[in-house]
């Protein structure tokens, strides 16, 4: 993401932004930084009318022009690689009239709004991830290959290969299987994890290291229990992107909901649903507040995370897109480490 600030943030950290998404990841970024009632300025095309286009309609053409549009939903698609902002125009032509602005990577919009500490970090991570290459897992077990790409919204399946398995299963199964999935990592850019329990990882590795030693030599092993989307999560949970990538927020959303569970499990200093959180907050015990990215469009979860912000908490946002935020939202989509127990 490339951003620049307009003019300094007001004292209540009202301003604007301007934005530039890179990625697919920019975009989902974005996905959460815009809310509705903020304002969005970008240059679309419109259709102008000149003193002689109404005696000749047909000579009407659409021009760029900018104009500043009143959120009312955001649309993020990860499919068709855009994202929707729908409103109503404020700024420019067409006034009062309901325009969608399509952003596309490449595409530089600017944003007027109330920015919190919490959408500045997102603003440094998506500045930060853009300096490193997208991180691959390949998921690796006897008969069965998956590949993965971690994006900061979790990891998007690309493909998975199989071949027979079994007794029955040719000798040269193993070998076809190696081929087919060295020639997909050849294609891609940046970081491979090779991740999987047994030894079949290792001998993917060593031929990869006889075929293509430029593509062996981006390659890092990680041991795991669990094969497929698994093998991923454990990947991301035991640290090891963060010995490739300076992006640690994947790992952290896997340890911070474990330590979630595991002192709910032991009835430990831990606070979950939104009424238990904002208590924690107000007495001052919550050290980290963990929100969905779901919720912080509200004005209710707003308010709390200002005030934990203030009292010293740290906020940790997970993505819904990735299994952590997705338990999180099963305990009513916001948890609190807390520094002592309190009464309920």
């Amino acid at each position: 993401m490339k951003t620049s600030l307009v003019e300094p943030l007001k004292s209540d950290g009202f301003g604007e932004y301007k934005l530039m998404p890179e990625n697919l990841d920019d975009l989902w970024h974005l996905s959460h930084l815009i809310s509705e009632g903020n304002t969005v300025f970008a240059v679309t095309l419109r259709t102008v009318d000149g003193p002689s286009d109404k005696l000749r309609a047909e000579k009407l053409e659409k021009r760029p022009v900018r104009i500043g549009v009143k959120c009312e939903k955001v649309e993020f698609s990860p499919t068709v690689n855009r994202l929707r902002v729908l409103g109503v125009i404020l700024f420019g032509p067409d006034v009062g009239q309901h325009h969608t602005l399509n952003i596309d990577p490449g595409y530089e919009i600017s944003v007027v709004r109330r920015w919190q500490r919490v959408d500045l970090d997102r603003l440094e991570r998506s500045i930060a991830a853009s300096v490193h290459g997208v991180v691959h897992i390949a998921a690796v077990e006897d008969g069965e290959a998956e590949l993965y790409r971690i994006r900061q919204y979790g990891p998007e399946r690309v493909t998975t290969l199989t071949t027979g398995s079994g007794k029955t299963v040719e000798t040269n199964s193993r070998q076809n299987l190696f081929e087919e999935l060295l020639r997909i990592l050849e294609k891609v850019a940046g970081p491979i994890v090779v991740a999987g329990p047994g030894f079949v990882k290792e001998d993917f590795v060593k031929f990869a290291k006889t075929k293509a030693s430029d593509t062996a030599g981006r390659m890092l092993l990680a041991d795991t229990r669990r094969s497929g989307c698994g093998a991923v999560q454990e990947v991301i949970g035991n640290g090891v992107l963060s010995r490739i990538t300076e992006d640690l927020q994947l790992a952290r959303e896997v340890q911070v909901m474990d330590e979630v569970f595991l002192r709910i499990g032991q009835n430990g200093a831990v606070a979950y649903g939104a009424t238990e959180v904002q208590t924690a907050i107000a007495y001052g015990a919550a050290e980290t507040v963990i929100v969905a990215d779901t919720e912080i469009r509200g004005p209710r979860t707003a308010k709390m995370i200002e005030t934990a912000e203030r009292l010293g908490a740290v906020v940790v946002v997970l993505s819904t897109e990735f299994e952590p935020g997705k338990r999180l939202v099963g305990l009513g989509g916001a948890a609190a480490l807390l520094r002592y127990t309190i009464g309920q």
